[in-house]
Parts: structure tokens; C-alpha cells; sequence
């Protein structure tokens, strides 16, 4: 997908140790210049610490890259300036209103007209109404909105978004992900970490990193279609009595609860399909079909098979 397209961010073997433990282990990545680029992972996967490697906020202990055409490893300051960093964390000051945080950043990157560009943005991202409410008094989706707006304010030509949706209800994430969208439209570049598989689906090219490895990238479909993944879906009474069962079963690598169904995956579509077979003469009181695998699947399989850093 990346070889005919400029690319924003084009880093190779990075690697990050804290306390003799890789955090981030041979980490190679690409993303192409005006799409929205999905980094994905368990907690504790070396998302964050990547992020932080490619806008010269840490230094890879080896690996090399370049962002926006900067060098990763000598020229941070430059990086720094052409790029809105989202945290996890809200971190503007919950004691001034929006429109003076606002304001208060766009001093800081020397704006023209600071309240000039303090008021578009309040205006582009739906605040007219809270221009003046305290920070600290906005719930979670507002607060993710003035953190968005605050990162957009110096015209970055890349944003870094660190899982900017978490703990957000559904319609401030829709909305959210609406502003990503024109953002791109207009040219710029986005790399966002999440949890959320509906936000991944959302992304032209997606990233799957666990305990520091690169496990999977390319768009969701190909994703899906590149692990192998075979699907059955169960549904019917007391399905928790078959999940024991069907995981003893050779052929079958992931049982997943998902409502009212199981969806039971594998790589051997043949020993699956045995397994699923033998199982359905064995129960009568249950539905079988077969289904296709869903992207959450893939990445409940890639947690199961991959190697936790700390043990």
C-alpha cells in the first residue's frame, strides 16, 4: 500500500530498553503522508514509547528513521515544530477557560493572531457554547475536543494521537473521528493509537504491535485476510458450558464470547472444520454456522500467541 506514496513517517529497527526490559524491540514502520495510520496493541505494548521515539520526545537506543523528512535522531527540535503530540493524559490547565487555553498555545507556538485563531478553532471543533467554561469542568468527550483543538492550532503537518478516545462515549467518539477525517481531507497525517476495533475499521492502514513486536499492518482487510483465520459462529443456550470444550479441541486456537455467540476461530480451516463437526454431533442444542472472522478476532488470536515482556 506505501510503495507509490510520499511518506510522513519511515522508521527501521527501533528498539527502546527501560531498566534492561524492551519496551520496543526491531520496530519497523511506514506511514503514508495524508491517511490516518491505526497503531494498535495491548496495554504495555510499546505504543506510546514509539510515539514518543518518532516526535524526538525519547531516542531509540538503536534503529533509525525519518519524520516528515527530519531525521528521528538529530533533528527532534525540527520534528517538534511541525507536529501535534495528543497524550493519554488531559494536559492543558483545568483553571483557565477553553478559549484562554487556547489562546495560551497559540502564544506559546507564536500564532498569528492568537485570538484570532483561538476563536476559528473554537468555532471549527463545535466549543462556541463553552468558550468561556473552566477545563476543568468539561467531561471527558469536551475535554478530548480542547485537546484536539489545541493540537491542530499551529497547522502541524503530522498529529500524534495517544489513544485520544478512551474512556469517551460513543457519540463524542463518532464526532471526534469526524474532525480526523476533515484533517486528513485537508492533507495532514495521522498516526492514532486505540483499543476500539470500530476505530481501527476507521483507519486507511492499520499497525498491530504486542510487547514490543510488530505482529501484523496493512488495511483491515488485508489484515484479516493475511492471519489465516478460519471462523465458526455458536449461538444458543448456555454457550459458557461449551467454552472449555471446544478450546480442548485440536483444530480450534480462540473461543470468544461476543453476546449471544462464540465465535470459534483457527488457522487449520481443515482440523477446525473437523473439530466443529465432531462437536456438532456431540450437541444438539446449539447453532452452528460459518462466519467470517472479524478484526477483533485476528487480535484476540495475535495477544494469545504473542510473548508477554515482563515474564
Amino acid at each position: 500500500m506505501t510503495d507509490t506514496k510520499e511518506i510522513a513517517i519511515d522508521a527501521e529497527g527501533l528498539t527502546k530498553s527501560f531498566s534492561g526490559r524492551t519496551v520496543v524491540n526491531h520496530l519497523t514502520l511506514k506511514v503514508p503522508k495524508g491517511e490516518i495510520y491505526g497503531f494498535l496493541g495491548p496495554n504495555g505494548s510499546g505504543k506510546t514509547t514509539t510515539i514518543r521515539m518518532l516526535c524526538g520526545l525519547l531516542t531509540p537506543d538503536s534503529g533509525h528513521g525519518t519524520c516528515l523528512g527530519y531525521d528521528i535522531l538529530r533533528q527532534q527540535d525540527e520534528i517538534k515544530r511541525e507536529v501535534g503530540y495528543m497524550t493519554q493524559r488531559f494536559s492543558l490547565y483545568e483553571d483557565l477557560s477553553i478559549r484562554e487555553n487556547l489562546e495560551f498555545v497559540a502564544r506559546v507556538y507564536g500564532v498569528p493572531n492568537p485570538r484570532g485563531a483561538a476563536k476559528d478553532a473554537i468555532h471549527r471543533l463545535g466549543l462556541e457554547g463553552r468558550a468561556e467554561q473552566l477545563a476543568g469542568q468539561l467531561s471527558g468527550g469536551w475535554k478530548q475536543r480542547l485537546a484536539l483543538g489545541a493540537c491542530i492550532l499551529p497547522s502541524p503537518k503530522l498529529l500524534l494521537l495517544d489513544e485520544p478516545t478512551a474512556g469517551v462515549d460513543p457519540k463524542a467518539r463518532r464526532e471526534f473521528w469526524e474532525e480526523i477525517h476533515r484533517l486528513a481531507a485537508d492533507g495532514v497525517t495521522v498516526l492514532v493509537s486505540t483499543h476500539y476495533m470500530d476505530e481501527a475499521e476507521r483507519c486507511h492502514e492499520i499497525a498491530y504491535i504486542s510487547f514490543g513486536e510488530l505482529l501484523a499492518r496493512g488495511t483491515a482487510a488485508e489484515v484479516i485476510a493475511q492471519s489465516g483465520l478460519s471462523t465458526w459462529i455458536v449461538s444458543g443456550a448456555d454457550l459458557h458450558r461449551l467454552v472449555l470444550q471446544l478450546q480442548m479441541c485440536d483444530g480450534v486456537d480462540m473461543v470468544a464470547p461476543f453476546g449471544t455467540e462464540l465465535h470459534v476461530s483457527g488457522r487449520d480451516r481443515r482440523a477446525l472444520d473437523k473439530a466443529i463437526a465432531d462437536a456438532k454431533k456431540a450437541d444438539g442444542a446449539h447453532r452452528w454456522k460459518r462466519g467470517e472472522p472479524s478484526l477483533e478476532d485476528v487480535f484476540i488470536m495475535l495477544m494469545d500467541k504473542s510473548k508477554d515482556n515482563y515474564a
